[in-house]
């Protein structure tokens, strides 16, 4: 789950099948983007969030006549439903891909499936582990590539959180979030969020499962404010947001080391009392309850993550739109 060294990032990168001249607008990470990009798409989600009527058919269509592929190396729900549906209510279509259903599951190259989907749908949404395939998917796509997951990052997550804090507590700039845990591929996205809007980000880990130091060197030459600990009462202190994430995802082996060097590291009660009053408490799902956090937070008045993993819906429309829509942006 920890983010390897990033490579140079593959946005806006000419493919070999783009028409000369014109390049994809790709969403492959937070940190490819400045301060004023990101928040341009917070802003078409914030609008197109407020234009939406459930059960009724969306005033605007940009998308009619667009197709996502959506490819996935693992399971989903969130990911799975909250594209499909933005892309029906932006007006296009999608298709769903697993490994086994293509032949990029049985030795085609991923440079072939790219020039193959790109001549059949507007753009791909592709949830896999390595990415390193998702940068090469990018760089022979001639149409836009949206990172839904992988292993080093998990931007659409990030896109939703921060709407969901700003909706609860305004800016995100100059404020305060707490990580308690595992440093996984959603830690890392939200310190490349930290390093873009300014605001500080305490990390409460066990040694064993610390950030990178590629990370952590990476936010010290971005200048972001990026602290790591051992304490999550230290980290916590005054924050305005306490996140945390499942101590065991798919694929991990050490599942009984995990949660022994993790059990100190659960978000309860008396942790969220150390944070500011005002706090929210963030997860982007799914958790296990009685693990990484307990039932009286999750069900309780700061938890804000039913929020978040409806907001995943008006986020990935923010980032459709402008994948594929320029001109809404």
């Amino acid at each position: 789950m920890n983010a390897p060294a990033k490579k140079a990032p593959a946005k806006n990168a000419q493919t070999d099948t783009a028409p000369s001249g014109t390049r994809p607008r790709h969403f492959l990470d937070i940190c490819d983007f400045t301060r004023e990009e990101l928040r341009s798409i917070l802003d078409l989600a914030r609008s197109l969030k407020a234009k939406r009527v459930k059960g009724a058919p969306p005033a605007e269509r940009p998308l009619a006549g667009k197709y996502l592929a959506m490819i996935f190396d693992k399971p989903s729900t969130r990911t799975r439903v909250s594209f499909d549906i933005a892309m029906r209510d932006l007006g296009g279509e999608s298709i769903m891909l697993t490994g086994g259903e293509m032949q990029l599951g049985r030795g085609e190259s991923i440079a072939d499936t790219a020039r193959v989907l790109s001549r059949f749908a507007d753009a791909v949404m592709i949830r896999i582990l390595s990415h390193d395939d998702l940068e090469e998917l990018a760089r022979f796509a001639a149409i836009p590539v949206i990172n839904g997951l992988t292993k080093r990052s998990h931007p659409c997550q990030i896109m939703a959180d921060l709407l969901t804090f700003e909706e609860r507590l305004g800016p995100i700039e100059g404020r305060s979030v707490a990580w308690v845990g595992d440093s996984n591929n959603v830690l890392a996205s939200w310190v490349h969020a930290a390093a873009r809007f300014g605001f500080s980000i305490n990390v409460a880990t066990p040694a064993e499962l610390a950030p990178p130091q590629s990370l952590i060197d990476w936010a010290k030459a971005e200048g972001a404010a990026l602290t790591v600990m051992r304490d999550p009462r230290d980290a916590v202190d005054g924050a305005q947001a306490v996140v945390t994430d499942c101590w065991v995802s798919m694929g991990d082996a050490d599942e009984d080391f995990r949660r022994r060097v993790l059990a100190p590291y659960q978000v309860n009660a008396k942790l969220m009392r150390a944070a500011a009053k005002d706090a929210v408490f963030m997860h982007c799902l799914p958790a296990h309850r009685g693990e990484e956090v307990t039932d009286e937070v999750m069900d309780g008045p700061q938890s804000v993550v039913f929020d978040e993993a409806e907001n995943r819906l008006h986020a990935q429309k923010g980032v459709l739109a402008w994948c594929l829509a320029p001109g809404l942006a």
